[in-house]
């Protein structure tokens, strides 16, 4: 059975960093594409980074360009995004995703889901 278990969310003032860990039980992530999703209140879930370590491939939504960065740490399963110089459009609920591969931008090209982290940047 996988299992995607996220952390490391939380509340932080604007100009801050979090950093978010999706630990997966189940599956590996030397052959899986993981995506990050967020959802703000009142608005769609939308990409926002993905990697795969087979293909050595990151990608990252505009907007967080500069700011975010996501790595795997194979040893621990463990994927990672680095959240720096945070704003108050941040504010989501951050989802880490798996599917067989590389990562997709589209929701609906993943098989796992966690649970989900808030993330909440005050201005």
């Amino acid at each position: 059975q996988v299992q995607l278990v996220e952390s490391g969310g939380g509340l932080v003032q604007a100009g801050g960093s979090l950093r978010l860990s999706c630990v997966a039980s189940g599956l590996t992530f030397r052959g899986y594409g993981v995506g990050w999703f967020r959802q703000a209140p009142g608005k769609e879930r939308d990409f926002v980074a993905g990697i795969s370590w087979i293909y050595g491939s990151t990608r990252y939504t505009d907007s967080v360009k500069g700011r975010f960065t996501t790595s795997v740490d194979t040893a621990k399963n463990t994927v990672y995004l680095q959240m720096n110089n945070l704003k108050s459009e941040d504010t989501a609920v951050y989802y880490c995703a798996s599917r067989k591969g590389s990562f997709s931008v589209a929701e609906d090209d993943y098989d796992y889901w966690g649970q989900g982290t808030q993330v909440t940047v005050s201005s």
